[in-house]
């Protein structure tokens, strides 16, 4: 049974950082793409970052323009774990993320992820 979970969100100062986490079982993530996007209250689920594999190694990613060069995703095959690293989070950051796998159209239950002073 393919199941993802995610773990990390909170409530962070903006400036701060966070990293989320997204557990993966019933299948292996090295050889699959896997996605991070988010909700906020009211607006539409949008793709905030995207990893895929090829040739077993090399990760390839991209991001949404709005958290280019604050967020990195990575992944741990070991763990079978995908990350979601957070810098510089604004108050616009501010919503719930969920994790997913295109390949098995899978999603987590979500991390919500608050910005506020």
């Amino acid at each position: 049974q393919v199941q993802l979970v995610e773990s990390g969100g909170g409530l962070v100062q903006p400036g701060g950082s966070l990293r989320l986490s997204c557990a993966a079982s019933g299948f292996t993530i090295s050889s699959n793409a896997m996605s991070w996007y988010r909700q906020a209250p009211g607006k539409e689920r949008e793709l905030v970052a995207h990893i895929t594999s090829v040739r077993g190694s090399t990760n390839y990613t991209n991001y949404a323009d709005s958290v280019k060069g604050r967020f990195t995703i990575s992944r741990d095959n070991a763990k079978n774990t995908v990350y979601l690293q957070m810098n510089s989070l604004k108050p616009e950051d501010a919503a719930v993320y969920y994790c997913n796998s295109p390949r098995f159209n899978a999603w987590g239950q979500g991390t919500l992820v608050t910005v506020s002073s």
